[in-house]
């Protein structure tokens, strides 16, 4: 059976993957809050999960303003970097987890959630800062990941409830999955 280890929450500031890219995490501006994920680091590099769903927004990245799901995931085998603005960061493509992301979506539709699920899905800084700043730099991220996106740009946004039964219900999704996996949620925003 699958097991989460943990929930890590983090800021998903564009800025902070920026400078991560331009090698400026030891400024002073920047330092404290690198430094401040080294822990963080270390512990994931000891637990070695084997999946992160990741709960994020997209940034008109996947989805634009014709098509705008309340939460969204990711079964693809993977995912490529995109990101508006400054286009891809320079990191590795994000590998997913297309069984436990389908498990995940049977599951959550069950438990009434309508659930937008996408198999061509491109994940940006909302997902891929986090994975730096726990990851650190590497030529594959050291787990699979499931994105869920939540819809927090357009009105309506769902509300804090429906949010926090999403929650339950992705912890019921993992631990009804046969595989023995070691998984991790992570959780992004503004913060």
């Amino acid at each position: 059976m699958a097991k989460i280890v943990a929930g890590l929450w983090t800021s998903h500031v564009p800025a902070i993957g920026a400078a991560f890219d331009a090698g400026r995490t030891q400024e002073p501006y920047w330092k404290r809050v690198f430094d401040g994920y080294e822990n963080s680091k270390k512990w994931l590099a000891e637990t070695k999960p084997d999946v992160a769903i990741a709960v994020y927004n997209d940034h008109a990245s996947a989805f634009s303003l014709e098509i705008i799901p309340t939460f969204a995931i990711g079964c693809a085998e993977e995912f490529p970097p995109a990101d508006e603005g400054w286009g891809p960061r320079p990191v590795p493509v994000v590998k997913g987890h297309p069984d436990l992301g389908w498990h995940m979506s049977q599951s959550l539709i069950l438990d009434e959630f309508d659930i937008t699920i996408v198999n061509k899905m491109e994940v940006d800084h909302g997902l891929t800062v986090p994975l730096s700043l726990t990851c650190g730099k590497v030529d594959a991220w050291p787990f699979r990941v499931v994105p869920i996106c939540v819809n927090v740009i357009q009105y309506p946004p769902p509300i804090g409830r429906r949010c926090w039964a999403l929650g339950k219900a992705i912890r019921r999704a993992v631990e009804a999955f046969p595989e023995d996996l070691k998984v991790v949620i992570y959780g992004t925003g503004g913060m």
